[in-house]
């Protein structure tokens, strides 16, 4: 483009959308207002879905555009990802999220899964509270996709990223148990081999 004196002028390059993964902090409520494709908690605001970040300057509002095209089918044998929005005396309930290796490609709708007692670990569950926490990301084998019952036994499947029950930011493993960076404090989960690793 030239301008009126006949000098190239350059045109400003658009900023690369950043994408995100169920989990991910997207902002603060201090400066924004939640909208699709993430919650509020504590404070910050965190992706739900695999997707792009969206805002809205005038409105402050901020969310997530999922990257999705065709929704994938899930399988028996697939690996999937989710976000804890339950637990129950006997099972945990699973918002799904996406399949490994469709990252890019959103499950179509609000699809729940569950977690059985049985199938979270090899060893004897005495609590399911001890294993999983509210907005947990968890991995997992599908073993009857018409139910979407998942399985955590596995040393690399159950919980990839925890937040503090008490200040609802991430934790960091220590040995065997998580601890929070801010009070310190530490709990249990079924954790996985991948926790911190990858995708958050």
């Amino acid at each position: 483009m030239v301008d009126g004196e006949g000098v190239a002028a350059t045109e400003p390059k658009a900023e690369r959308a950043k994408t995100v993964l169920p989990g991910d902090i997207i902002g603060i409520s201090e400066e924004y207002t939640t909208g699709e494709g993430a919650f509020d908690e504590k404070g910050n605001i965190y992706a739900t879905i695999v997707g792009t970040v969206v805002e809205d300057p005038k409105k402050r509002v901020i969310g997530v555009k999922p990257l999705c095209d065709a929704p994938p089918v899930i399988k028996r044998g697939d690996i999937v990802y989710g976000t804890v929005s339950g637990i129950k005396s006997s099972v945990v309930l699973v918002d799904l999220a996406f399949i490994e290796g469709s990252e890019n490609r959103e499950i179509a709708g609000d699809i729940m899964a569950a977690i059985h007692v049985s199938n979270v670990k090899k060893s004897y569950v005495s609590d399911l509270k001890h294993e999983f926490g509210y907005q947990d990301i968890i991995k997992g084998r599908i073993l009857d996709p018409a139910t979407l019952r998942i399985d955590t036994t596995h040393p690399r499947h159950g919980v990839i990223k925890a937040f503090c029950s008490k200040c609802k930011v991430g934790m960091i493993r220590k040995n065997k148990v998580l601890e929070c960076p801010e009070c310190e404090r530490t709990e249990t989960r079924k954790i996985s081999s991948d926790y911190g690793k990858g995708l958050v």
